[in-house]
């Protein structure tokens, strides 16, 4: 009789559980729908970026992330390019919880296992790049597809491409330097729709995805940090020398 009351009970917990994650997800899909093309400007230094302004001055949404780590600045880019996505457990779910969703076929080519190698072969086009210290990479795309395809555009081409039916998207590695050994880890997407029909299409699949996509900078970002701090520590560096 315990036993069944203990299972009863647990049910209903779960069944709670469920019910409020529901609402929950309904309640931001409404909220972050309302939200769209609302953006904020930069409110401090760690988030402001002139090089990607050079390339998506305006644009409908933004994500930025930040975190400091215990290490020299070109370490943590390093380690930022360097950073194999597929061994992120919840980047990996997120990704197969895609497919499911979407009905995508999943993707058989041998790709790199590296962050940036792996983009570029995807199809994302390296815009600009100040050594050590940051890269910014963009490409035009129709992320609703179910298989989508990533289109690299020249850097003298992408602030004025408007082809329609395509959204947009830049995004940047960056490291501020933070002292001779500490720095700042940053990462920013910008995306903008080239026309109404592609920015409805858009508003609507941001609403509903855009929390695997946020998990995934947080993720990206908490393993960068991890790895170039190990790398820091097993850099020797001489005396009186700081590593950039």
């Amino acid at each position: 009789m315990n036993t069944t009351r203990c299972v009863r009970a647990v049910g209903r917990g779960l069944a709670g559980a469920l019910a409020l994650a529901a609402v929950s997800y309904v309640a931001y899909v409404g909220v972050t729908w309302v939200r769209y093309g609302r953006v904020k400007p930069p409110v401090d230094r760690d988030d402001a970026d002139a090089l990607l302004d050079r390339f998506m001055p305006a644009y409908d949404v933004v994500e930025r992330h930040h975190v400091r780590v215990a290490a020299p600045a070109g370490i943590t880019l390093a380690a930022a390019s360097d950073l194999e996505l597929q061994r992120v457990p919840i980047v990996r779910a997120i990704f197969r919880a895609r497919e499911v969703i979407l009905g995508s076929r999943p993707d058989a080519r041998v790709l790199p296992t590296t962050l940036l190698a792996q983009m570029t072969a995807l199809g994302w086009g390296v815009l600009a790049e100040v050594p050590g210290r940051e890269i910014v990479v963009g490409g035009a795309t129709q992320p609703w597809m179910a298989d989508v395809v990533f289109r690299a555009l020249p850097p003298d081409e992408f602030a004025a491409f408007s082809e329609p039916g395509y959204v947009k998207i830049v995004w940047t590695l960056r490291a501020d330097p933070a002292g001779a050994s500490e720095s700042v880890a940053c990462h920013e997407t910008r995306a903008a729709a080239t026309d109404p029909v592609s920015r409805a299409r858009f508003r609507w699949y941001w609403s509903f995805l855009s929390p695997g996509i946020r998990l995934i900078r947080h993720a990206l970002l908490g393993y960068v940090k991890t790895n170039a701090e190990r790398r820091a520590r097993e850099t020797p560096s001489e005396p009186g020398t700081a590593v950039l």
